[in-house]
C-alpha cells in the first residue's frame, strides 16, 4: 500500500528537526491533499509553473523549499496566492515546504548539497554543535584565484556569480550560505575564511567585501537552493517506494 500523507510529513518534520527553527514561515505541510501519496514532485519555489508541473506529473504531494504564509506578507488568499492555492486544491495535491531546517540539516541540506557539488573538503557548519548553523566552512582541494572560483562556480551551478573581490589573495578557505544570506558576510569574515559564497548580494555587500578583505560570491538565490530538495525528495522516494520528479524552474535570481 502507498504511504500516508500523515506518515510522509511525519517523517520528514522528523528528519528535519523543523521543532528547533524559528522560521519566517511554517514548515511541513502547508495544503492538504489526499490521503495517499504515490508520487512525489520536487522544486525549489511553488510558483504556478510548478504546481502546473506537478499537475501534469500527477503529483500527490509537492515538496519545495519556498511555500507560502511568509511573515509580513498579506494574509487575505487573493491573486496569485488564491490561483495557486485553488490549483493544488482542485487537484488534489498536497504542498509541504521546509526552509530553514532544509538549509541546515547535515546531509540533505542545501550548504550541504553546494559543498558536496563544489568538491569542498572538511565542510561542517561554522558552529558543528548548533544543528541550527546555516553559515558552513570548508577548503577547496587546492588553491585558486577569485576568477578561477568563478569559473567552477559557473560551470557547475550553470550561471555566472557576481564577484567583488576583497583583495588579491587566492582562495583556499570558504564560507557559504544559500540563498538570501550576503548579510551572514560578517560571520564568514571573522571565521578568517578567504571567500563568501551566498545566493544574493545588496548594496552594502560590496563595501563590507572589500573593507573586510574577503572575496564575494553572489552566485544565485535558486542556483544555490536546488539541490537540497531535490535530495530531500530521493531520500524520501528511496525510503518510501515513490515515484519522485524533480522539477527545475529556470530563475535567473
Amino acid at each position: 500500500m502507498t504511504p500516508s500523507l500523515t506518515h510522509l510529513i511525519d517523517r520528514l518534520d522528523s528528519e528535519l528537526q523543523v521543532a528547533l527553527f524559528s522560521d519566517y514561515c511554517p514548515n511541513g505541510l502547508q495544503v492538504e491533499g489526499r490521503d495517499r501519496v504515490a508520487t512525489l514532485v520536487t522544486g525549489v519555489s511553488a510558483s504556478q509553473a510548478l504546481i502546473d508541473e506537478a499537475i501534469a506529473l500527477k503529483a500527490d504531494l509537492l515538496l519545495v523549499h519556498h511555500g507560502f504564509f511568509w511573515k509580513g506578507e498579506a494574509q487575505p488568499i487573493t491573486g496569485i496566492k488564491r490561483k495557486r492555492i485553488k490549483a493544488l486544491m482542485d487537484h488534489d495535491i498536497s504542498l509541504a515546504a521546509y526552509h530553514l531546517p532544509l538549509d541546515a540539516h547535515p546531509q540533505l541540506g542545501n550548504n550541504a548539497q553546494l559543498a558536496r557539488l563544489l568538491g569542498v573538503q572538511g565542510a561542517t557548519p561554522l558552529d558543528p554543535n548548533d544543528t541550527r548553523c546555516l553559515v558552513w566552512r570548508g577548503a577547496l582541494k587546492e588553491p585558486c584565484s577569485a576568477q578561477e572560483l568563478v569559473r567552477l562556480l559557473a560551470a557547475k551551478l550553470g550561471r555566472s556569480p557576481q564577484l567583488i573581490e576583497g583583495g588579491d589573495h587566492p582562495v583556499r578557505q570558504l564560507a557559504w550560505c544559500t540563498g538570501a544570506a550576503q548579510s551572514y558576510i560578517d560571520q564568514a569574515a571573522a571565521a578568517g575564511v578567504d571567500a563568501f559564497i551566498s545566493g544574493e548580494i545588496s548594496e552594502p555587500t560590496v563595501h563590507n567585501a572589500r573593507e573586510m578583505g574577503i572575496h564575494y560570491f553572489g552566485a544565485g538565490h535558486h542556483a544555490t537552493e536546488r539541490y537540497g530538495v531535490k535530495a530531500l525528495g530521493e531520500w524520501l522516494a528511496e525510503e518510501e517506494g515513490l515515484v519522485h520528479h524533480f522539477v527545475d524552474i529556470n530563475n535567473p535570481v
